[in-house]
């Protein structure tokens, strides 16, 4: 029986045969090491979907379906305290390849985040694996590639029970931003454009003998017309001829939605699956494939869902068993003990002004640098500090949020605090600069007209993780004034930061700093890039933040932190808007909006069940 949420479309591509093959695609995407029903962070059960429940779904799919394939299109080896564990020096055996070779995956394309603990550990996983790591638009400069594509002579049984073999061919596309978002890894390899590097090697796989193509694009769907290395361009590549059927991924949205009809279930006619993240959901794909003399092997008939692993999916045995050991090391290593907080530490209200966890990784952040430029040439220089909330709702659902209460403070508290494996660093900046790096964060914010009732107050497309506030500035936010920047970093001609201030007086273009900051936002595109280009790097990205984070607990023990807001929005009389937070963050409410000197209230839930609050202006 189907769930109620899933979507199943269908789309006729010419007439069928007599004896047609019918194949199932099973994909996956963005597993970010959820293996198992389990949150590392509360260290609770946690049954939001696995790959432990998906691969009992896969059972119950090859149960059905006589001929079927499995694939995987990315970030399947960070994201989760089990992939810190995975990945330390040591570990032999990778939970997430061994739970893969289990379930008889067919092939995976590789990441962005795969490259998270660096080229050796890709490639040790790679080993490990009984199925090819993919990515056809990756060269590395002084090892041996990754294969592009592979094809898979699969034995398949025909509608009469015919025995035949069919020849699929699999290949694989990252971001071509990979390399630019850690400069390590722009030293050793290139990621080229995917469109180009798929025209150049769609005819290749044919000419080899490929009777259907898959490919697996870790790229989201944008309805914007792309340009030459742009990110999000799988309904781009499905318009290629020689492409079939698509696996995107990347931006964690599922596609096709419930009731998007026939031609919904396909990018540029080619049937296509996003399947969430995490193990949210499973991709399936049913094609029909029919013979013909001259031209082989070719697609009829094409349906595509996506499957919403329920909460009561029961979890494979026997990947249980394989992620065992790995698991109960990280259960051990996050208990460990490292301080104490006298106050709850959330990022409910991150986007209001009031988020802890943010104050204290400012805080570990300048601690660390301060340290660092003891007995320089830059000792004395004020040093600021630059961080985003990581966990704050979006796309990760209501859920999705730094919650860490009063009491003891475990190691697994610093990935709920700081969910990235980003490495500090710092820059020398003037005023003009930080003004800049402001303006760019206020750009999360929708623009605002004063007088009207209940507006949307963020831009869902625009991630927090780059809403950076600065410790130690003061500012105020015009939101009836239009952004200063779009995503990527272009110039839009807004102005919203008013007031800057720093300990309490106005600050200069020409006064220098020393700001602190994470190895990302080094990066060579996006949103920070323009800035941060022509920026002296004066101290180079060293040690994970998390760990600045746990020697800066270590050495405190005991914290109480004052989470009172550094920015506010300037009063716009008559007005209100609506953010959504997490349910859980109700409570605070009041709190919060005495903090914020601006009344908020309760209002409802949305479709996502995010509790739904109205901020007066």
């Amino acid at each position: 029986m189907r769930d109620a949420t899933d979507e199943i479309c269908a789309c006729d591509l010419s007439a069928g045969a007599a004896d047609p093959v019918a194949l199932r695609i099973l994909a996956t995407t963005d597993m970010h090491m959820k293996l198992l029903p389990h949150d590392y962070l509360a260290d609770r059960p946690c049954a939001r979907g696995s790959l432990a429940q998906i691969a009992s779904l896969v059972d119950r799919h090859r149960a059905a379906a006589r001929n079927t394939l499995l694939l995987d299109n990315g970030d399947f080896l960070q994201g989760t305290p089990l992939g810190d564990q995975a990945a330390r020096p040591g570990a032999k055996s990778h939970p997430a390849i061994a739970a893969m070779n289990l379930m008889g995956y067919d092939a995976a394309a590789i990441g962005n985040h795969d490259f998270a603990f660096g080229l050796d550990a890709l490639q040790s996983a790679a080993r490990q694996a009984r199925f090819p790591f993919l990515a056809a638009n990756l060269r590395l400069r002084s090892r041996a590639d990754f294969p592009g594509f592979t094809i898979l002579d699969k034995p398949v049984l025909t509608a009469s029970g015919r025995r035949v073999v069919l020849r699929i061919g699999v290949v694989g596309f990252l971001p071509p931003q990979t390399t630019a978002w850690d400069r390590d890894l722009s030293r050793q390899m290139a990621c080229a454009d995917i469109l180009e590097t798929a025209r150049r090697v769609l005819p290749r796989i044919r000419a080899e003998g490929a009777e259907l193509i898959v490919a697996l694009a870790h790229s989201g769907i944008s309805d914007r017309p792309s340009r030459p290395g742009a990110e999000n361009v799988a309904a781009d590549l499905a318009a290629l001829d020689g492409v079939d059927v698509i696996v995107a991924g990347h931006t964690h949205e599922v596609f096709p939605r419930a009731g998007s009809g026939a031609a919904g279930a396909t990018l540029s006619g080619k049937p296509a699956v996003m399947p969430g993240f995490g193990g949210s959901h499973l991709g399936v794909i049913d094609l029909s494939l029919t013979h013909d003399q001259e031209t082989g092997w070719r697609l009829s008939h094409a349906s595509a869902r996506c499957e919403r692993v329920a909460p009561d999916q029961p979890a494979s045995p026997a990947v249980l068993r394989a992620v065992a050991a790995t698991h109960r090391l990280t259960q051990t290593h996050l208990r460990r003990r490292i301080g104490h907080s006298d106050r709850r530490i959330s990022s409910y209200f991150a986007l209001v002004g009031v988020d802890p966890a943010l104050r204290l990784v400012n805080m570990a952040q300048r601690w660390f640098v301060r340290k660092s430029l003891k007995g320089t040439r830059l000792d004395g220089i004020p040093v600021l500090s630059a961080a985003a909330p990581f966990r704050a709702g979006g796309r990760g659902g209501p859920d999705y949020y730094t919650d860490v209460a009063p009491g003891r403070l475990r190691l697994g508290n610093l990935t709920d605090i700081y969910s990235f494996p980003n490495r500090i660093c710092a820059l020398l900046v003037t005023g003009a600069d930080l003004r800049g790096w402001l303006e760019r964060s206020a750009s999360l914010f929708r623009q605002i007209r004063p007088g009207c009732s209940d507006q949307p107050l963020t831009d869902p497309g625009f991630p927090a993780y780059q809403f950076d506030v600065i410790q130690d500035l003061c500012w105020d936010i015009d939101l009836s004034r239009p952004p200063a920047f779009a995503q990527d970093g272009r110039a839009t001609g807004g102005s919203r930061v008013r007031d800057l201030t720093w300990r309490g007086g106005a600050l200069a273009d020409d006064d220098r700093f020393v700001l602190a900051t994470n190895s990302y936002r080094l990066a060579a595109c996006g949103l920070f890039a323009p800035l941060t280009a022509g920026t002296p790097v004066i101290l180079p990205p060293g040690p994970p933040t998390r760990d600045v984070i746990r020697d800066y607990l270590r050495q405190r023990r005991h914290l109480s932190i004052e989470a009172a807001p550094a920015w506010h929005f300037l009063p716009m009389p008559g007005t209100s808007a609506l953010f959504e937070t997490g349910p859980q963050a109700l409570p605070l409410l009041p709190e919060i909006s005495a903090r914020c000197g601006r009344h908020m209230e309760h209002v409802g839930k949305s479709d996502s069940d995010f509790a739904v609050v109205r901020l007066h202006l």
